[in-house]
């Protein structure tokens, strides 16, 4: 039921509003403070930056940053996922896991954030993929009342987790949480690898709820080796940007687009940032 009313929403054939701009403060190396830094990305052309949390900045920090800037905080990335997983075998390790989680909501909801950007598990030889999907389920409805609370979303993202490696499977995770406070981020350049991204998100559909954008080169991969694939410009790799636009478009996508992608001074960034604006511009 919960899957046909986030469809019911998508408007097929629509032109989707034009996606804002958005990086992610591990990116800005220009600035000593974080309003000196909220500052070279929006005079470079961004109007966003996601914070990590749990971080040691102070709120009154970051609101004055904000304010000072006119820099939105659009959304917050769990710091904690990869060492604290919530599909951990150790309950110690779950409990810091969700705890962190519970946090990052926290400081999404006080920077004025939707979404917190969440990895949900991760499937090795120690945890085995159908012990990941139980346990990280489990822990994520735990957190849900809180996440309805603040009016702030966990957004899922595709990783290489070797976990929700299809976007079948990715959907019918989201929507067995049977909440409307969960759902995707959508990662564009980590689908490349093994996949297109449009297939993707014409399958998620509006369960999306923001977007990395980054670049994949198979021909670097197979020649350089596997994550050498991610070393090359946006505009420059595999990612078919038309296919992903038209793809977005037809789902109804619109908001955050925000670059994951090697960082820098002001120079750098206003390069990312002119990148951005043609992939992400339609023909």
């Amino acid at each position: 039921m919960l899957a046909a009313a986030r469809l019911a929403h998508a408007a097929p054939g629509a032109r989707a509003p034009r996606l804002r701009k958005c990086l992610k403060i591990g990116m800005i190396q220009e600035g000593d403070t974080l309003a000196e830094r909220f500052r070279v990305a929006r005079e470079v052309g961004f109007e966003g930056v996601e914070l990590d949390s749990p971080n040691d900045l102070s709120l009154d920090e970051v609101l004055a940053a904000r304010e000072a800037t006119g820099i939105e905080v659009p959304g917050v990335v769990d710091s904690l996922h990869w060492r604290k997983p919530l599909s951990s075998p150790d309950a110690d390790v779950r409990d810091a896991g969700r705890a962190a989680l519970e946090t990052a909501l926290r400081d999404a909801a006080a920077y004025g954030a939707s979404t917190v950007l969440l990895v949900p598990a991760v499937v090795n030889q120690r945890v085995p993929y159908d012990a990941a999907y139980e346990r990280s389920q489990a822990e994520i409805r735990a957190v849900l009342p809180l996440a309805e609370e603040l009016g702030v979303k966990i957004a899922i993202e595709n990783v290489w987790n070797q976990f929700l490696l299809s976007p079948l499977e990715a959907a019918r995770y989201v929507d067995e949480l049977e909440s409307p406070m969960v759902g995707w981020y959508m990662d564009v350049g980590n689908v490349v690898n093994h996949g297109w991204p449009e297939q993707w998100i014409r399958i998620l559909g509006p369960r999306i709820l923001k977007l990395d954008v980054k670049e994949f080169s198979r021909k670097k991969r197979d020649d350089d080796g596997l994550w050498e694939g991610f070393r090359v410009e946006l505009g420059e790799g595999d990612c078919d940007w038309p296919a992903v636009l038209a793809a977005l478009d037809e789902v109804g996508y619109s908001g955050w687009a925000s670059a994951e992608v090697p960082g820098g001074d002001r120079r750098r960034l206003a390069d990312v940032s002119r990148r951005m604006d043609r992939v992400l511009t339609p023909a």
